[in-house]
């Protein structure tokens, strides 16, 4: 392809790109002055125009542009209904290329005449995409094939195509900074380029065909057995050709069809979605590809799928599968302590701490699929929750407008990572088109919790590791790692134990794995989550204050914090905080109660106390502050001392101790991978008392 053209198909996509770009700014600022109905019927054209241009284009163009149009085309769930009607046209044939081009890229690859290689061939292919055009065939021997045919000089058009994508997504995000995609352009360029070489695609079908025929014990059970689907045979490979076995069947987009067989639309888009999850959390090799057209539906009952085209296929390590496994599970248990470790262990680094976004962002993955319809509902309150994120941000990193539009909060997002979520989306695309309802979280969670409950151990007898290898202190050690052994995994999921005696480690023991859905092992220095052992230490801190004559025990906590002087607590003092005395019990009960996840916000929980109304007269009734005494004393300490709270605490007790490391109230970045993620035992024991 010459330099002419080249230059040509660049000046086609940034102009179309600018175009539409102005075209949608001008409709934004026109429908202000109109009413609510007109206002749908303006977008309704304007999205429909743009749609058929960049349909036009894409078709005109070919190459990865077609393969972007597929991709869009399956996400109901995101863009317009015109976008999707108009696209959807891409997930048919496109115009197919001279015979004579096919014959002689056949013939060229594979050294013989097409007339010894076949004993029949179609002239006319059963599908043209963006790569390569496909013919049924049939072998000498009788069976019956297809041969895929890569189209004549489409690497080097794939190749541009790539770079002006990567430029166009450049200029994307300058001009609209929220809509930042260059983490998924970077992956897609660096995995795209690999599907031009079909002897790569032909060993990720065999490879894919295995894994999903092996039976795999997992810690839930067998689940490769929830597992059933079709995958041609391959027959033979060369670059540019590929010849599999014929399998009939039907098109995900043929409504009429799929209506004519019977086909039950939502088990299928389940199978699917099994076999992905497989794939992901089992093997760790999958499809990154799975748009409507790689996939047919079996003809005969019980209607399987059919999974095509394994050019675009990414092998994750164990640590990343276990990771994305993690960040599964914690989405589903709304656990934001094992979120943050796994985004630690995948290598996605966030620039703010805020883990209730964090949660809420993650859990959008793994949400529920909906009818296309219902999709735009869902859209809708997205969107109104990225503006609440927007706002959060805004507040806790002190930014205007113009500062949050701009900000980023993720410093580094892994590649793996992109691909994967890349996949789930095309899911929900899938779901969404066909007009089912999925549970991804029932499909997926048996999978994921085989790859990290099949890691962990059973019996401390089968894993040497199952206590930390590492000296012992003492006899007294001896006799508790012992005793471990004897207790078992079975009472024991993980422990530290930590002693002195006169100044000397006498026990220094880790045991265990630091989750339920962690194999990894608990180590000296793993960080435990704990309760209530923050009054304690928040306690201690205002002690310490009180000797360094920054506090008296009988001063007006309003004198040192102003805001709290409100709502009957003028008269409490440090004291009545100290001895649970102040009528502040209760106070933050029902703000957890309404929104749980406010706890992880520090500045929020100090105006939330500041606002709280006492229950009983300061000094009457000594009632156990259960909830709010850590947040009473710390805001304490910040106005006492006029320094963070944090720094009050390296001062006053990590420091003097040399437990730097070792001791955090709050999880400051960079220790999740060090956290273990609490459970909670469901099992009780219902046994009546013995007589």
């Amino acid at each position: 392809m010459g330099w002419g053209t080249l230059i040509s198909r660049r000046l086609k996509v940034f102009s179309l790109a600018l175009f539409v770009y102005l075209d949608y700014k001008a409709v934004q600022k026109r429908v202000q002055w109109v009413s609510a109905v007109k206002k749908h019927a303006i977008w309704a054209k304007t999205h429909e125009r743009n749609a058929r241009r960049v349909l036009n284009l894409m078709i005109e163009l070919e190459g990865l542009w077609v393969k972007m149009g597929q991709y869009l085309s399956t996400r109901a769930d995101v863009l317009p209904e015109p976008y999707i009607e108009v696209l959807k046209q891409l997930q048919d044939s496109l115009p197919p290329r001279p015979l004579e081009e096919v014959r002689g890229t056949i013939e060229k690859e594979l050294g013989k005449p097409m007339s010894e290689l076949f004993a029949t061939f179609d002239l006319d292919p059963l599908a043209t995409a963006s790569i390569a055009q496909v013919h049924r065939a049939t072998l000498e021997d009788g069976r019956e094939v297809v041969v895929k045919v890569q189209h004549d000089g489409i690497k080097e058009i794939i190749l541009e195509d790539l770079k002006n994508a990567k430029s166009l997504i450049e200029w994307i995000a300058w001009a609209e900074p929220q809509y930042d995609f260059n983490p998924m352009i970077d992956e897609w360029c660096k995995e795209a380029p690999k599907e031009l070489d079909f002897n790569h695609e032909a060993e990720n079908t065999r490879t894919v065909s295995k894994n999903l025929s092996r039976k795999t014990e997992g810690g839930s059970g067998s689940v490769s057995s929830d597992v059933d689907v079709l995958i041609p045979e391959i027959i033979q490979s060369t670059e540019k050709i590929l010849i599999l076995e014929y399998m009939d069947g039907i098109r995900l987009h043929d409504n009429d069809s799929l209506e004519e067989y019977g086909v039950d639309k939502k088990k299928l888009v389940e199978e699917i979605t099994r076999a992905y999850a497989h794939q992901i959390y089992i093997d760790g090799f999958f499809n990154g590809d799975p748009h409507p057209g790689n996939f047919l539906v079996s003809k005969e009952p019980p209607h399987k799928p059919i999974l095509l085209d394994f050019g675009l296929t990414k092998r994750i390590s164990q640590s990343m599968k276990q990771a994305l496994a993690k960040m599964f599970l914690s989405c589903a248990e709304g656990d934001q302590v094992a979120l943050l470790s796994a985004f630690a262990e995948m290598g996605l680094k966030l620039r703010v701490d805020m883990p209730q976004q964090s949660l809420e962002i993650a859990s959008i993955f793994f949400r529920q699929s909906t009818t296309a319809t219902e999709a735009k509902e869902n859209i809708k309150a997205l969107n109104e929750q990225r503006e609440r994120n927007a706002k959060a941000l805004q507040e806790k990193m002190k930014l205007n407008k113009k500062e949050v539009k701009h900000f980023n909060p993720v410093d580094a997002f892994p590649g793996d990572a992109i691909i994967f979520m890349r996949v789930l989306n095309l899911l929900r695309g899938l779901s969404a088109s066909l007009n089912v309802r999925i549970v991804y979280l029932d499909i997926m969670r048996p999978f994921a919790e085989s790859t990290l409950l099949g890691s962990m151990t059973r019996s401390p007898s089968t894993n040497s590791e199952w206590i930390y290898d590492s000296p012992v202190n003492s006899e007294v050690e001896s006799k508790l790692r012992n005793l471990l052994i004897e207790m078992g995994s079975d009472k024991i999921l993980g422990l530290q134990v930590c002693a002195y005696k006169d100044g000397k480690v006498i026990i220094d023991t880790a045991a265990g794995t630091l989750g339920k859905y962690d194999p990894r092992p608990v180590q000296p220095d793993s960080l435990f989550p704990v309760f209530s052992v923050t009054k304690g230490i928040t306690a201690g801190m205002v002690h310490w204050l009180v000797d360094q004559g920054k506090l008296k025990y009988e001063e007006t906590v309003a004198d040192i914090w102003p805001k709290f002087g409100t709502n009957k607590k003028e008269l409490i003092k440090v004291h009545h905080l100290l001895n649970h005395t102040s009528g502040l019990h209760n106070a933050l009960g029902d703000v957890i109660k309404t929104d749980p996840l406010s706890v992880c916000d520090w500045e929020e929980m100090l105006d939330q106390i500041a606002k709280s109304t006492p229950e009983t007269e300061p000094g009457s009734s000594q009632i156990y502050h259960y909830l709010s005494f850590g947040w009473l004393c710390g805001g304490l300490i910040e106005h006492a001392s006029g320094r963070k709270f944090q720094e009050i605490l390296e001062e006053a007790i990590v420091h003097p101790l040399h437990i730097e490391g070792e001791l955090y109230v709050g999880i400051p970045p960079g220790v999740e991978s060090r956290l273990a993620t609490l459970t909670v035992d469901m099992v009780l024991n219902l046994a009546p008392p013995a007589e």
